[in-house]
């Protein structure tokens, strides 16, 4: 086992949840993020309150406030921030970065502006390191709990796929490792808009069976944009693609699902994000793929309308009503 410690960017609820993870499993772990009156609160309370309360940190999760002395101190760094902030967390890193360092992420999302996969952004920026990128299906809460878990893991180099596998490998988790880089990322995007759908419907009082069409139909869209972008049919029929949608879609647990809801019960969209209080990555990869299946001239009804939802105003039983009307066509 390594001696290094494994640093972990993002001190919000998926990087305490994963910190905590890897300390359990033996690791050293150090969780670091970039405001220091909040990372001073967690060295003191051993614990976030904010996110995880009553999660108490293992004694070899430690926390650091300074980045640059942290990277000095280890080449294995997993990344946990929203993925607006992922560029910026990777341009920090890179100076650190070498032949030898493990660099993964637990980002969902694409980037903003872009459009691009997040490994794509990674590439570019620390050309030389083993990348990798963690996927669920998970809840940070149910993780930090430790309740049983099933992660992907998925990279080019199968030695940094092991290597981030044995840092979330333990009693209660269940590691799978994939070669499909792009396949993933996507369905680990793409499920969050998806979800807004669901819990938009469920808000309007729909129903489960308009749930399950709405899951069904979306894993759908989800396979040909995915595919279409260089990801593997058979990715979005396993954890991250069915798995993870089917989870977003059906818990309270998520994020984007609970923006739905609230959506669907004609409530301002930032009356609900202020009351989230965290990143709905949704709301940013509904832009991105409504200008990406416009790009590739991919069908994304459900994306389609969950976009026009966020950015055009449009009520969400107008929404429902216009994926209700199209016109018939086979499965």
């Amino acid at each position: 086992m390594t001696t290094q410690p494994i640093a972990v960017l993002g001190a919000g609820s998926w990087g305490t949840a994963l910190g905590v993870l890897i300390a359990r499993n033996g690791f050293s772990a150090c969780l670091w993020g970039p405001d220091r009156a909040r990372l001073a609160q967690l060295a003191r309370s051993h614990e976030n309150a904010a996110y995880l309360p009553g999660v108490k940190f293992p004694p070899n999760l430690s926390i650091a406030d300074d980045l640059e002395t942290l990277l000095r101190a280890t080449s294995q760094v997993l990344i946990a921030v929203p993925s607006h902030a992922f560029r910026a967390t990777l341009t920090a890193i890179a100076p650190q970065a070498t032949r030898e360092s493990v660099i993964a992420w637990a980002t969902k999302g694409l980037e903003p502006g872009s459009g691009r996969l997040l490994s794509e952004v990674a590439r570019e920026i620390v050309r030389d390191s083993a990348l990798a990128v963690i996927s669920g299906p998970t809840f940070a809460k149910e993780v930090a709990a430790g309740l049983p878990t099933a992660f992907t893991v998925a990279s080019d180099s199968l030695a940094a796929a092991e290597t981030v596998a044995a840092w979330l490998r333990g009693n209660h988790t269940r590691v799978y490792l994939n070669d499909d880089v792009a396949g993933v990322q996507l369905g680990g995007a793409i499920k969050n808009v998806i979800a807004i759908a669901a819990g938009i419907s469920d808000g309007l009082g729909f129903g489960a069976n308009a749930r399950a069409a709405l899951i069904t139909r979306g894993l759908a869209e989800l396979t040909r944009l995915g595919v279409a972008m260089g990801g593997k049919k058979e990715t979005f029929m396993g954890l991250t693609g069915a798995g993870d949608l089917v989870l977003t879609c059906t818990d309270n647990l998520s994020r984007n699902r609970r923006l739905g809801l609230g959506l669907g019960q004609r409530r301002k969209l930032a009356d609900v994000l202020a009351e989230i209080g965290q990143e709905v990555e949704g709301v940013a990869t509904a832009r991105e793929l409504h200008q990406l299946a416009a790009r590739l001239n991919v069908e994304m009804p459900i994306t389609e309308q969950v976009y026009r939802v966020l950015f055009e105003q449009r009520p969400p039983s107008a929404a429902v009503e216009a994926l209700l009307t199209r016109e018939p066509r086979a499965e």
